[in-house]
């Protein structure tokens, strides 16, 4: 079995321009081999092997190469090679590239396309930006439901769609509302006599305005491998296959991941990915949080009297604020994947506030006393009491906090994964110091 090509070798090619090799060698690897060294390589390198392959090998690979290796190679491409290997795509897939290009290049592969490539991109993107309308594939074949068993079997047999479009059939009625669906291995335990209203199952669909990040986990979840899209008349507009499911799915968590973390995710590979897109996805963020910064310095300067009164209870500081914020954002990952997974909904604020509250007072009973026996025993009682009560108050309001800001970001159409980071960050930091403050003065008899 020969070993897998080593992009170094391709690199170690292109630098000496023995570009007549490193064509034999790309063109006898493996297609999948190839996509991931493609994907491996920077940009400019992965430009120089991808014009090397022959017309049919670019359109495969390219086809095979996640959406963000695809966009920066066809930043590299001159306009010939741009045209042809675009055309290839499916529809679902020039409207997700387009997504991933700059307005100039997107407009450049726009006008390449014929009058009907066009039509159906054109209707793609005429949905929302994050909908399965933007994700679903056009419909392979159809039925109707008078048609017999045999008729259906044989249109299967002269169809030249993909085998995964086609492990569902849609059965559709007059105009194109969708009735009911038909497995073909299911048709294949019927009499050819039999027809296709008698055999089909009812419908599971989504609507083409609906979530596509949401539709995909309830694809995956319910293991439905082709799910109708309809519109808001019930007809018949297009399908979602579950691998465009499980892709989905799969950028989901790595985007939630990076915002969890205060950053935007990469969309190729770290180490091919340039340092101008690993600055950009990060310095937004630090701005965002430096803002968080100002505001608990704006507190504690508030507070600077009682600081000078107490100097002990400035090195707690750090401590409670990390604490807030991390019992914060642990309750907002939660309830951010239970929103993704559908076990909650913005209605089900009330519950979740409740149900944080009795979860932050409890981790904050147990944490004050450990708090309240370290700071006791190393600068007195009276500190501990106020280290103790500080962390039994702010703990249920970050926990609370941090559970209901997903539900509120999904309420008004915002990422919770966006929305949640800098605001847990701000809120937990601010109130945490007042609170924190205000037990010092009442339990030492500070003055503000």
């Amino acid at each position: 079995m020969p070993e897998p090509i080593d992009p170094a070798d391709f690199v170690r090619l292109i630098r000496a321009r023995s570009l007549s090799e490193l064509a034999s060698q790309a063109r006898a690897a493996p297609r999948a081999e190839v996509v991931a060294v493609l994907e491996a390589l920077p940009a400019d390198d992965a430009a120089v092997v991808f014009r090397l392959l022959s017309k049919d090998e670019s359109i495969e690979v390219f086809d095979a190469l996640d959406p963000g290796a695809q966009a920066e190679l066809i930043a590299e491409l001159g306009d010939a090679q741009i045209a042809g290997v675009f055309a290839a795509l499916d529809p679902e897939e020039q409207a997700w590239l387009l997504d991933e290009l700059p307005a100039k290049v997107a407009k450049r592969l726009m006008a390449s396309l014929d009058k009907a490539e066009y039509s159906a991109a054109m209707l793609l993107l005429g949905y929302p930006n994050d909908s399965v309308g933007r994700r679903m594939s056009p419909v392979p074949l159809t039925t109707a439901p008078t048609a017999s068993v045999a008729d259906v079997l044989s249109s299967l047999r002269n169809s030249s769609a993909d085998f995964e479009l086609l492990s569902a059939i849609a059965v559709i009625g007059p105009n194109r509302t969708l009735l009911g669906v038909v497995d073909p291995l299911v048709l294949l335990r019927h009499d050819e006599s039999e027809t296709i209203g008698t055999v089909m199952a009812p419908p599971v669909s989504a609507r083409t305005e609906d979530d596509a990040e949401q539709v995909a986990r309830r694809s995956l979840d319910g293991g439905i491998l082709v799910l109708p899209v309809v519109d808001r008349e019930d007809r018949l507009v297009g399908v979602f296959p579950i691998s465009d499911a499980a892709r989905i799915d799969r950028e989901a968590v790595a985007e939630d991941q990076a915002r969890a973390g205060a950053a935007e995710p990469l969309r190729r590979a770290y180490l091919v990915t340039p340092i101008r897109k690993v600055v950009n996805s990060r310095i937004v963020w630090l701005l965002v949080l430096a803002v968080s910064a100002v505001l608990t310095v704006s507190v504690l300067e508030l507070f600077e009297t009682t600081l000078n009164q107490r100097v002990a209870l400035a090195l707690f500081v750090p401590l409670l604020i990390g604490i807030g914020g991390n019992t914060g954002s642990q309750a907002a990952t939660t309830v951010t994947r239970a929103l993704a997974l559908g076990d909650v909904t913005p209605r089900d604020v009330g519950r979740v506030a409740f149900k944080e509250v009795r979860t932050g007072l409890l981790l904050g009973f147990f944490l004050a006393l450990l708090g309240f026996a370290i700071a006791s025993w190393a600068y007195g009682t009276d500190i501990g009491l106020v280290i103790g009560l500080t962390l039994l108050v702010n703990c249920p309001i970050a926990a609370t906090v941090g559970g209901v800001i997903p539900l509120v970001a999904r309420a008004i159409h915002v990422d919770p994964a966006v929305f949640s980071t800098p605001f847990i960050a701000t809120f937990c930091d601010a109130t945490g110091l007042l609170v924190y403050f205000s037990i010092a003065i009442g339990v030492l008899g500070l003055s503000a």
